[in-house]
């Protein structure tokens, strides 16, 4: 499926993920979010007074001990305290607000792709579409966090540099003085002020110019971790099937493969690393020490107090420091952005896949109700992502109680089970489903959720809904009243259980929920032919009026079954291929 072209501008990125992400401060938690905004800039503003209080503190101090004045010295001493407690009180309060506005901002954005995601079948259908959105469980996991608690953090640290740059700028103003450029007559008022604007933007300049092939560097190594969780994670979840077929070999060569990538992109980040590294380490064992050099003549020649000296460097640590946010945030920058990146590919290709549904096309299979409550194929063309059409001229009806059995070509009724499931898209014509009536489908490979036996045989409904003793009839109807005294355990059901169990829990999950349509790929081809034939004949006789239908292969099962639907592949097989072909018989 290839993005619509209708898709919207991407634009920037950082115009993009504000799009995506600033409702928060303006929807339905604009109030929560507002208040923790609110207070945390007030805790900042907080905490860029107690830094002022400890610059003017270390002045008064510095001059009592030049003065040699004990009482002072003590004065300042019960001060600090003062100031300790409060520095402790506000940084511990900054931390819990930020950290409940980082997590509530995660939890809205990760709930906004999830309802984006887990709907209309777009879980299944992004796999097939087109675009930079490969382990997205892991983009919505993993970079979400990283995003949200970055562009936080980032934004916290970016309004305290830019109060400490005002409040410093003017410190050092007072204290500094003018310098007299010696020959020329020519006075410089606040050199000191001058002098940080310098020193930072040089640093700023060099760092930035060290460090940007850090952002690119960064980006290819989270794609490759991603890349390496989501390698080792698929392993797990077929540990039995690898076992089962000796395949440990091959599957620790891949592993091995991925994490060989991780080095590759480690490494890289790594040279990247080394050149603004080794320059921050430089600029920042430098900036205490050149201030007091520049400003000693001055305390020397006795214009400025020991206090006044030491408030002087300070000041311009702190300014030097402010104007230096971009630099020391590089590195913090960069992950941000590709991990904000990742997220808007993502949320984009969802959109794109969204407005490609919404959108009325003749070259895609149309799902609609029916008000007669039948199931209607009607001119029906199936073709596969890429255009090519595997079966066309599908045209049959299945009405209320009917029994249908569908088979040919494998490839061909699959595609037909996910088309009517509506998660196949891909393709031509229409197919009408039953108004009010929803068809349960039964896969050949059936999902329980990890939890307790009663969740597994109600889901996806709530098992309170159903009684213990008819989740036990049905598992004695099926061949499985051994599970019985396993109701209320939690376990991974879809791990411990053989697949021939999870066929019969399966089946016993639709007599308990009770449908009118049943719809069946291949559902109980694990079990031998005469279990097969008993489990079916069982699925019939509990449901009389129900309508089933059944993809299986098996020559015997036509006798069960008042009609038929044969599927064959066209043979022609063009990408896009619109030639008549007779495909299908009933």
């Amino acid at each position: 499926m290839q993005p619509s072209p209708a898709s919207p501008p991407r634009g920037s990125s950082i115009r993009r993920f504000l799009r995506l992400a600033m409702p928060y401060w303006s929807g339905e938690r604009r109030w929560q979010a507002g208040a923790a905004t609110l207070l945390l800039v007030l805790l900042t503003l907080g905490q860029v007074a107690l830094a002022v209080w400890i610059s003017y503190w270390n002045r008064a101090l510095f001059d009592a001990l030049e003065a040699r004045a004990m009482r002072a010295v003590l004065v300042q001493g019960g001060l600090f305290v003062l100031i300790f407690v409060l520095t402790i009180a506000v940084t511990a309060l900054h931390l819990h607000v930020k950290r409940w506005l980082q997590l509530d901002w995660r939890r809205w954005l990760s709930r906004r792709l999830l309802d984006t995601w887990l709907t209309e079948h777009r879980l299944y259908q992004l796999g097939f579409a087109a675009g930079d959105h490969d382990n997205p469980d892991a983009r919505i996991a993993e970079d979400i966090r990283i995003a949200t608690e970055s562009a936080i953090g980032l934004a916290h640290s970016l309004l305290f540099s830019l109060l400490i740059l005002g409040s410093f700028t003017d410190i050092l103003l007072q204290v500094s003085g003018s310098l007299s450029l010696p020959g020329t007559g020519i006075v410089v008022p606040g050199y000191l002020v001058w002098l940080a604007v310098l020193y930072a933007g040089i640093g700023t300049v060099l760092g930035t110019l060290l460090g940007r092939p850090l952002v690119k560097a960064t980006n290819r190594l989270q794609t490759f971790e991603a890349n390496l969780r989501y390698g080792l994670a698929r392993e797990r979840e077929h540990a039995e099937s690898i076992a089962l077929l000796r395949g440990e070999a091959v599957e620790r060569h891949r592993a091995e493969a991925l994490f060989d990538d991780v080095g590759r992109g480690w490494n890289r980040q790594t040279l990247s690393y080394l050149g603004i590294v080794s320059f921050s380490t430089a600029y920042g064992t430098l900036l205490p020490v050149f201030p007091i050099l520049i400003a000693a003549p001055q305390y020397i020649a006795g214009v400025m107090t020991l206090g006044v000296l030491m408030q002087a460097a300070q000041a311009f640590q702190r300014l030097t420091s402010a104007l230096s946010w971009p630099i020391d945030n590089l590195g913090e920058l960069a992950r941000c952005r590709a991990s904000t990146d990742r997220i808007l590919s993502l949320y984009e290709d969802l959109q794109a896949l969204e407005l490609e549904q919404r959108t009325p096309s003749h070259s895609r299979i149309e799902v609609h109700s029916d008000s007669e409550r039948k199931l209607v194929l009607r001119a029906l063309r199936l073709a596969d992502p890429s255009g090519r059409v595997l079966a066309e001229d599908i045209d049959f009806v299945v009405r209320c109680g009917e029994r249908v059995l569908i088979e040919g070509d494998p490839s061909v009724a699959l595609c037909l089970f996910r088309a009517v499931a509506g998660m196949w898209p891909w393709g031509q014509g229409e197919i009408a489903l039953p108004a009010g009536q929803e068809i349960v489908f039964l896969p050949q490979r059936p999902y329980f959720p990890d939890g307790s036996l009663k969740a597994a045989l109600s889901y996806p409904h709530d098992e309170a809904g159903f009684s213990p003793a008819a989740m036990r009839h049905v598992l004695e109807c099926v061949g499985a009243a051994w599970l019985a005294p396993r109701l209320d355990e939690r376990d991974s059901w879809d791990h411990v259980l053989p697949l021939r169990a999870r066929q019969r829990l399966a089946i016993a999950r639709v007599l308990l929920q009770g449908p009118s349509w049943v719809f069946l790929e291949e559902a109980t081809n694990a079990l031998d032919p005469e279990a097969e034939r008993l489990l079916i004949e069982l699925l019939l006789r509990e449901l009389p009026d129900a309508t089933v239908l059944l993809i299986s292969f098996r020559s015997d099962m036509s006798r069960h079954f008042t009609r038929s639907l044969r599927l064959q592949r066209v043979r022609n097989e063009r990408a896009r291929d619109l030639s008549p072909h007779a495909s299908a018989e009933a």
